[in-house]
């Protein structure tokens, strides 16, 4: 199961051992981590990338889900995030992107206290024995959320509450005077506009899946590489079911847009 994992320590140096750990077992073949970071938070309530370790499949956190996290975990002053989704649309949307929720975000917040260290990862573990032993043993907090890759839904919802209104509206304009035809035409040509954003957010979002299962993808293979029987098809299996899930995620994100022109496989070569 891919996890978000967060554990909050009192200091750098054992964040930077829980992350070295982790490089460990992942090196071992127990987990599959796909990113991982060091963060703190200031005296200011700021969050700070201290730095990575490792051979990640992201070489920077940053416009991934674990960035996304990592500018929550900085959280609206005063309150939690559980407390601003209401009102705050953009909350709503990073949530979306950093594939957790409000509660999550406000476990960690209520530890990760200012000059307080965390490391924050983006793992792959069939069982959570092996981190949270060694983590706990470090003094380290540990949360953990499964990955809800829910923001493929959530913008494919959106193209099609707006492509719903403009075709409502085209129905009305058909049926009223000419007064009130103007009004209809301005309203739908801001629905167009908004529609546009929306469709081309959703190319970017499929471009963006693309890239991020190839570079998972990768990770798995070179692991494959160094093993045979079982593990090699077990690791294979893996790659199979992550690029499944991606292609379905990048269709059903092209057919939202009326895309519907042959897209590049989310596929490579497994490892022989």
């Amino acid at each position: 199961m891919e996890d978000i994992l967060v554990v909050v320590f009192d200091n750098a140096q054992t964040a930077y051992e829980g992350l070295n750990y982790l490089n460990q077992l992942d090196s071992d073949g127990v987990i599959d981590l796909y990113a991982g970071s060091v963060i703190e938070k200031d005296a200011d309530g700021n969050i700070n990338e201290q730095g990575q370790q490792g051979n990640f499949a992201f070489h920077t956190i940053a416009g991934t889900a674990l960035g996304g996290l990592v500018g929550l975990l900085g959280g609206p002053a005063g309150f939690g995030i559980g407390a601003a989704v209401g009102g705050i649309t953009g909350i709503i949307r990073d949530l979306h992107m950093a594939g957790v929720n409000s509660h999550f975000v406000d476990e960690v917040s209520a530890i990760l206290k200012p000059g307080k260290f965390a490391l924050v990862a983006d793992v792959n573990e069939e069982w959570t024995t092996p981190v949270d032993t060694r983590m706990e043993t470090l003094g380290g907090f540990v949360f953990r959320t499964a990955k809800q890759n829910f923001e493929t839904e959530v913008r494919v919802q959106e193209i099609t509450a707006i492509k719903d209104q403009i075709d409502q509206l085209k129905g009305e304009e058909e049926m009223v005077m000419e007064d009130r035809k103007q009004q209809i035409r301005a309203q739908i040509d801001t629905l167009s506009q908004k529609l546009k954003t929306a469709e081309t957010e959703a190319e970017q979002e499929a471009q963006k899946l693309k890239q991020d299962t190839q570079a998972k993808v990768q990770v798995l293979q070179n692991k494959a590489a160094k093993v045979q029987g079982g593990a090699k098809e077990k690791i294979n299996a893996q790659i199979d079911e992550l690029r499944e899930k991606a292609e379905i995620s990048v269709a059903k994100l092209k057919s939202a847009t009326g895309d519907t022109s042959k897209q590049p496989e989310v596929k490579q070569e497994k490892a022989g």
